[in-house]
């Protein structure tokens, strides 16, 4: 029985609630301050307990061991990386970890994504996150509310805003902003403000008043329309609530500018700092290039099989020396990102953090592919009547794009989507031919055409798979012209589809090439052991 009732004591003094926070803003930190008092180990807590916290810990230690796993051999290393036990750390070391790859992931979208923008988070209604903030909200202006309407009004959360407003309005101004500065210290003097409360001469409404001409006047321009909106507010505390959520909106701009002032300035910077990110974390994990040389083993293999084709076929061993060249097997390498089963196979170590750009090429690929088979498809029956007509390839193409919309829907039907497709085509191509003056497809010609197009939904089908072959070509030449501007000619075929795959193409070599840059020291290591041991034999 006492045991129980220490227990329920424990309980009672965990369940009291903290002091409210001094503004809204502070939620966040009462939740922090809450994760943190709690004890890490407690004299009522019972073994099982302390079983499942251990569990716990494990389970996160190699949840985030196996996201940064680090693969940056040292070139001036000779050994192979080999396949290590385990190495076991402690939560600070995994911290530290934790917060490099999240600094390097932060510079990387900041570089590679033009249109990066940190936004507000949005909180899922009825979630018990949002719940807790808007019950902590609610609390806080009632109780400002309440002392507003003493007799005399008690000044002292009112105060404290205005304080946070000072420091925020201050931490929006630049070094030589010297007389706004001097302007809103002299204006929100909360000494004198105090003073004022106590002998009963505060004038809240001047001191608003200030406030949103200081806001308007730095803030950005899209935001004219908040700060007329608050002179539009007559009561305190709805325009407190209102002036504190247009203040988050401008510290969004702000830190958005911040992003975009310092990119040019980390664009130089980020191949060195990013190559630095990763080498303290693979001197932490120094078996972190696994799926990084499994990648590239694979690269090689497939690029010796191909040699070993050439040979049978007549083709000199020269010819397959340069095949299996490193920037060949990197090249290659970097084509089979664009085929990669993301739901069973590790995506390798050093592009992990553009997984999901690599992602949407593959599926962007994947829809031109069938665009491009239905067109020629289309276009072959057709006959150089419609083919050179301008105009009626791009016509097809849209109609084609839209239908093919979801395509890797688990609820798309490739099946229905290509019989319809087919005869909007027939559709469409019969009146194009009746409007130039030539006579439509006869039933049969129909038949067929559509028996072609719905025969592309087999994921082996030849016209298929050419398009796809001379769609991976074109990719490999282009990667393989290095930073030259001009495109290679395009195969024959992919004309109609030539627009969208120009713009395939840039979006992934601009990516490839910023990936070479910073890690073709650990590609280069990596491939010359690859190389090496096999013409050790």
């Amino acid at each position: 029985g006492g045991e129980e009732e220490e227990e329920e004591e424990e309980e009672e003094e965990a369940g009291r609630c903290p002091q409210w926070p001094s503004s809204p803003q502070g939620v966040t930190n009462l939740r922090m301050s809450q994760d943190q008092d709690m004890p890490g180990t407690s004299e009522g807590k019972s073994d099982k307990e302390e079983d499942n916290k251990q569990e716990s810990l494990d389970n996160s230690e190699q949840s985030i061991r196996k996201k940064i796993r680090q693969n940056t051999p040292n070139p001036s290393i000779d050994n192979t990386p080999e396949a290590s036990p385990p190495q076991f750390v402690s939560v600070e070391e995994l911290m530290e970890t934790a917060k490099g790859v999240t600094n390097m992931v932060l510079a990387h979208e900041i570089v590679v994504n033009g249109g990066f923008q940190i936004k507000p988070a949005d909180l899922p209604e009825n979630s018990l996150e949002k719940r807790m903030r808007d019950i902590v909200h609610k609390a806080f202006w009632d109780c400002l509310e309440t002392q507003l309407k003493e007799d005399p009004p008690s000044y002292d959360h009112a105060i404290k805003l205005v304080g946070e407003i000072k420091e925020t309005l201050l931490s929006f101004l630049l070094p030589g902003h010297t007389r706004l500065r001097n302007q809103i210290m002299e204006a929100l003097d909360l000494e004198l403000i105090k003073q004022e409360a106590e002998n009963g001469a505060l004038d809240i409404s001047k001191l608003v008043e200030f406030i949103i001409g200081m806001m308007g006047t730095l803030c950005a321009p899209a935001r004219d329309e908040e700060i007329k909106k608050l002179k539009d507010i007559h009561e305190i505390v709805p325009l407190f609530r209102a002036i504190f959520s247009v203040l988050d909106l401008m510290k969004m701009d702000m830190a958005n500018f911040a992003v975009s002032s310092i990119r040019p300035h980390l664009m130089q910077q980020s191949v060195e700092y990013e190559r630095k990110k990763f080498q303290e974390l693979y001197e932490k994990q120094p078996n972190s290039l696994d799926f990084v040389t499994e990648w590239l083993q694979e690269a090689a293999d497939d690029l010796r099989s191909k040699v070993a084709l050439a040979v049978d076929d007549g083709a000199t061993s020269t010819s397959g020396a340069a095949v299996l060249c490193p920037i060949t097997i990197q090249n290659h390498a970097y084509l089979k990102l664009l085929k990669w089963n993301h739901l069973q196979k590790p995506f390798p170590e050093t592009v992990l953090m553009d997984q999901s750009r690599f992602n949407e090429m593959q599926l962007e690929l994947d829809q031109l592919i069938l665009t491009g088979a239905i067109l020629l498809v289309t276009l072959n029956a057709a006959g150089p009547a419609l083919s050179g007509l301008s105009g009626f390839p791009d016509k097809l193409k849209m109609a084609i794009r839209v239908l093919l919309t979801g395509l890797h829907l688990p609820s798309f039907n490739l099946y229905e989507a290509l019989a319809i497709i087919s005869e909007k085509i027939c559709a469409e191509v019969n009146s194009t031919l009746s409007q130039h003056g030539y006579t439509p497809f006869t039933l049969e010609k129909e038949t067929a055409l559509k028996g072609q197009v719905q025969a592309l939904a087999n994921p082996n089908n030849t016209i298929c798979k050419l398009i796809d072959s001379r769609i991976q070509s074109f990719l490999e030449s282009y990667l393989a012209s290095g930073h030259q501007q001009s495109f290679p000619t395009v195969p024959g075929g992919l004309g109609p589809v030539q627009k969208e795959l120009e713009e395939i193409a840039v979006k992934y070599v601009r990516l490839v090439n910023y990936n070479k840059m910073v890690f073709s020291p650990y590609y280069d290591a990596v491939l010359n052991k690859i190389l090496n041991k096999e013409e050790s034999p």
